[in-house]
């Protein structure tokens, strides 16, 4: 039996063909549409400039409001939810979210590496906003006090792991993947990532025995994913 299935299309549409109440956690990074603020490329001395407008598919607005019903129907009444965004679009997801769960709350991911400020003009972007949502009663795995911190530290995805063909600007390290997902379901539950990118929250779903489903409309990170996955369910099985 496979452990994963991976299927192109909108999410918005995949997820009205889902079963209710069939999955156990949602853990997903959806475009943080910041590329509307950017003021273009920043040239770094010696370096190839850092490419500050993200990618195409950033422009195009998430709006929490078209996944909230989906999001509430396919979660199991014991499931949680984790969405990684930024701090333009946390009001956002508050607004919808946060009156339809118990708890709404938020996780840190404290990056140890980030991209540097060659001219010390402001603030490092060394943190990303994680959401969470949860009824009463919903799945915890907490082992001691430490793990119950709202704070994770761990590098951003680097080489070997980061892909470099196709190349995702926004590829998440597997690390903080799996911190979620050992404290948020139980092995043999299904995660579910209806923005699966390149499919990083696969493989760490199947590395650590969960069910794993995802969702992606653009073809080479499908691709990518589907790849990825079939490599790490032959070494799992």
């Amino acid at each position: 039996m496979n452990k994963f299935n991976v299927i192109r299309d909108d999410c918005r549409e995949y997820m009205k063909t889902m079963p209710e109440s069939s999955i156990d956690l949602i853990l997903t990074d959806p475009p943080y549409n910041i590329a509307k603020y950017s003021t273009g490329n920043i040239p770094l001395p010696g370096r190839t400039p850092l490419n500050n407008d993200i990618a195409d598919w950033d422009k195009i607005d998430i709006d929490p409001a078209e996944l909230v019903s989906e999001f509430k129907r396919i979660l199991k009444p014991k499931g949680n939810i984790f969405v990684f965004t930024s701090y333009n679009s946390i009001g956002k997801w508050h607004e919808i979210f946060d009156k339809e769960y118990d708890t709404f709350q938020f996780f840190i991911w404290h990056k140890t590496n980030p991209v540097p400020k060659i001219y010390k003009n402001g603030f490092l972007n060394s943190c990303e906003i994680i959401i969470c949502m949860w009824n009463k009663g919903h799945n915890w795995n907490f082992i001691n006090q430490k793990e119950m911190h709202n704070f994770f530290e761990c590098p951003i995805c680097v080489a070997p792991e980061r892909l470099k063909n196709p190349k995702h600007p926004a590829q998440k390290p597997i690390k903080i993947l799996k911190h979620i997902i050992k404290i948020a379901s139980n092995e043999n539950d299904t995660v579910f990532d209806p923005y699966m990118g390149t499919g990083s929250t696969g493989v760490a779903a199947l590395q650590l025995n969960r069910m794993f489903i995802g969702c992606e409309i653009n073809r080479e990170y499908f691709n990518a994913a589907q790849e990825r996955l079939l490599t790490v369910e032959t070494i799992t099985t």
